[in-house]
């Protein structure tokens, strides 16, 4: 596939504050974090609504059947739980073993447990992934992604979750096991000298990964070969692009969050995205 022109992106919704997480609703909606602590739902036509704060730092989120956000929150050093009308909680700030330190992203499985890359402190190789079930109650998953674990994609399979090694830096792999665990990581491909943020697969199992710097999109094919899928090096359109996600009715659009920024860029492809996982858990925390 060849290298697609940065000016092949349109703006998709402007005037965030520094976006890095960005998610799709299963009401199709964009869904968008800000540095001081916004969640942003992004109406057709590009409207922005700002519809809670938590007055922290929001990285990663996602969403569940109820469009209920569930985002990574820094400051608060937690997953912060906002529901369609604002309320701000907090779902999970660790486990009774660790505490979280840097929450970066959340991902759900087919089953309604949350996937949290914590990536700990910088070039300290204190990250973990948590697994937070139904309800909040949360447990390591793995102490083997340590090197700065950044965004999270699970396999379009749903046997695999892959992990954005920022600190190796590199794209690592590991199965799924009953009891929550995750099995040993398995090194998928190095990125020397680069940063990876974001990770996102397509229906074809190709895998985008997004990079906080240089300001790239690359692709990892299904065969194993990484190519740049698009480049910005003026750093204007895709600057620190972090997160990816598809909507549109095929999943055909792609929407990248841009941490220099304050945009969300998005781009037609021919590869419709994979689908996300959007649980339902009730009122009292259990997965329907």
């Amino acid at each position: 596939m060849a290298e697609i022109p940065v000016t092949s992106f349109k703006i998709h919704a402007d005037g965030l504050d520094h976006p890095e997480g960005v998610s799709r609703g299963p009401n199709g909606l964009v869904y968008a974090g800000g540095e001081a602590g916004q969640i942003y739902r992004i109406q057709p036509g590009g409207t922005v609504e700002m519809i809670a704060n938590t007055g922290g730092f929001i990285l990663g989120l996602c969403l569940d059947a109820e469009c209920n956000v569930y985002a990574c929150d820094i400051k608060n050093k937690a997953v912060m739980r906002i529901d369609p009308e604002g309320t701000v909680e907090v779902y999970s700030n660790g486990s009774d073993a660790r505490k979280m330190i840097t929450p970066n992203y959340p991902v759900f499985d087919t089953a309604g447990n949350l996937y949290v890359a914590d990536s700990g402190s910088w070039h300290e190789s204190d990250g973990c992934i948590y697994c937070i079930r139904p309800g909040g109650v949360t447990e390591i998953a793995s102490s083997d992604f340590a090197e700065f674990p950044n965004g999270l994609a699970i396999s379009p399979d749903s046997k695999e979750l892959y992990v954005a090694l920022s600190n190796v830096p590199s794209v690592a792999k590991a199965d799924f096991l009953p009891d929550g665990k995750l099995g040993a990581p398995e090194m998928v491909v190095e990125m020397p000298r680069i940063i990876p943020d974001g990770l996102a697969f397509d229906a074809e199992c190709n895998l985008y990964i997004a990079c906080y710097t240089p300001d790239i999109i690359y692709r990892f094919s299904r065969e194993g070969k990484l190519t740049v899928f698009a480049e910005d090096w003026e750093s204007t359109t895709l600057s620190s692009p972090t997160n990816v996600t598809y909507i549109g009715e095929q999943l055909q659009t792609m929407v990248v969050a841009s941490l220099s920024r304050w945009h969300l860029a998005q781009l037609d492809v021919e590869i419709p995205g994979c689908p996300l996982n959007y649980p339902i858990i009730n009122k009292s925390g259990e997965f329907v």
